[in-house]
């Protein structure tokens, strides 16, 4: 099978399923990794591709562009550890989704699809804190539409720790568990190659935060640890039985 994974920003790919990556690969399935924004909040320039109404000097942009130069680095590295080669970067302005068209956003994901032809698309969860998780959700829910071009049969939206658990009104419902018992420790590693973006306890985004969770959904599905998803769409070939 072909797996895409849609991610706002790097680490968001290793946060929401790293585990449930690693258990794909093992398996000799095929995962793709498109990352959608830079990652780099304070990266504001006019020469830089969808850059930001914001305006930055020439210190604070080659500052900017080294920590970008690097978090993709670790981005690639964080990828080969839960196996995968297939990564790619978008640019889109980091935290500023919402300065560029939607119909922009899913226009570049609807290309990623028709050229990799995946069975199954995971993104974010539309209750999310965060407005480029949201907006990736409704664009990722556009491109993926049941028409009868489209290789997609399944799409799944995953959390993301110290995002998704802050949107108080309309909190996270998973109804897909995945056992990651085996795969904890690649997906803590994985999240370690991200050096500027590991916390410390009891941040969500901390190595102790991450097992707590992962314990959580393997409390509510029968496993030592768990990855948890909600399944948007499903399309089956298989006639109902009446």
């Amino acid at each position: 099978m072909k797996i895409l994974v849609i991610a706002a920003h790097p680490d968001d790919e290793i946060l929401g399923m790293g585990g449930t990556i690693r258990k794909y690969t093992n398996t000799g399935n095929i995962v793709k990794i498109i990352i959608m924004a830079t990652g780099i909040f304070a990266r504001r320039s006019s020469n830089l591709k969808n850059s930001s109404r914001y305006s930055m000097t020439k210190k604070e942009v080659k500052i900017a562009e080294l920590q970008l130069k690097e978090l993709r680095k670790d981005a690639k590295k964080a990828a080969k550890i839960v196996g995968v080669s297939d990564i790619e970067f978008l640019d889109f302005p980091d935290n500023e989704m919402d300065t560029v068209s939607n119909l922009q956003v899913t226009k570049s994901i609807e290309k990623i699809i028709e050229a990799f032809n995946p069975d199954i698309v995971y993104t974010h969860s539309q209750n999310d804190v965060n407005i480029d998780h949201r907006i990736i959700h409704n664009a990722t829910i556009t491109a993926t539409r049941p028409t009868s071009k489209t290789s997609v049969k399944s799409v799944f939206s995953f959390e993301i720790p110290s995002s998704t658990e802050w949107y108080f009104e309309s909190p996270f419902s998973p109804n897909v568990f995945v056992d990651i018992s085996k795969e904890l420790p690649k997906k803590i590693k994985a999240l370690e190659a991200y050096k500027s973006e590991l916390r410390k306890y009891p941040h969500p985004r901390s190595k102790e935060g991450l097992e707590s969770v992962a314990k959580r959904w393997g409390t509510v599905s029968g496993f030592n640890a768990a990855e948890a998803f909600c399944l948007i769409r499903e399309i089956k070939n298989t006639q109902m039985i009446v």
